[in-house]
C-alpha cells in the first residue's frame, strides 16, 4: 500500500476510546515499512524472560510511565527501548481503537511509517527476534481466524492469525484487524 495513501486514511479518522479507570494505560506501536515495494507490519517475538505475555507475538510498547506526556510518549519510548528505533525515526499516521486485555491493560495503539532498512537494536530481556508480517496477508480475510485460546487456566475465544509458524492472537491479533478494518473501509 502506497504511503500517500495510508496518509491520508488516518487523517481526521475518530476512534473508539476506553477511559475506565480500572485499567492500566498501555500504548504500542504498530510499524509500517516499505520491502521489496511492499508493506510490512513489524511484530516482536517476546521471550520467555519478560513478567507479562512470555513468548508472544506483539507489537512493540508497553505500560505508561508517569513522566511520560502522554500515551504517544509511551509508545515511542517503549519501541526504542525495545528494538533501537529512535522515536524521532517514527512518522506517526494516526491512533485505533484502544484494545483491553485479559490482563486488564487498556492498550493505545499507534500507527505509524518506520525507515527500512534499519539497524534495529533488539532488547535481549524484551525481544527474542522480530517479524516481518507482509500487509497482503492480513488483507486476506480468510488469514483471519477464531478459536479458543487458553491463559491462566481460562479458555477465551480470540481472533488469530498465523504465518510462518507463529500464532498471532489476543490483543495484538485485534488491533491487526482493526488496523484492517480502518484500511479498508468505504469512504
Amino acid at each position: 500500500m502506497e504511503k500517500e495513501k495510508l496518509r491520508k486514511t488516518f487523517q481526521g479518522r475518530g476512534r473508539k476510546i476506553d477511559d475506565r479507570p480500572d485499567l492500566t494505560p498501555a500504548a504500542v506501536l504498530v510499524p509500517l515499512f516499505q520491502k521489496n515495494y511492499r508493506t510490512h507490519v513489524l511484530l516482536t517475538k517476546r521471550t520467555e524472560k519478560v513478567d507479562q505475555h512470555k513468548g508472544q507475538i506483539s507489537f512493540p510498547g508497553g505500560a505508561y510511565h508517569y513522566e511520560d506526556l502522554d500515551c504517544l510518549t509511551t509508545a515511542l519510548r517503549e519501541t526504542e527501548e525495545e528494538i533501537g528505533l529512535a522515536m524521532d525515526a517514527v512518522e506517526i499516521l494516526g491512533e485505533l481503537d484502544h484494545t483491553v486485555t485479559i490482563t486488564q491493560f487498556k492498550i493505545c495503539p499507534y500507527v505509524g511509517l518506520i525507515p527500512y532498512p534499519y539497524p534495529f537494536q533488539l532488547s535481549p530481556f524484551e525481544v527474542d527476534r522480530l517479524i516481518e508480517l507482509p500487509l497482503e496477508i492480513l488483507l486476506d480475510p480468510s488469514k483471519f481466524k477464531e478459536g479458543p485460546f487458553t491463559w491462566g487456566g481460562r479458555t477465551f475465544l480470540n481472533y488469530y492469525v498465523e504465518y510462518q509458524g507463529d500464532f498471532i492472537w489476543g490483543a495484538t491479533a485485534r488491533i491487526l484487524k482493526n488496523f484492517v478494518e480502518v484500511l479498508t473501509e468505504q469512504p
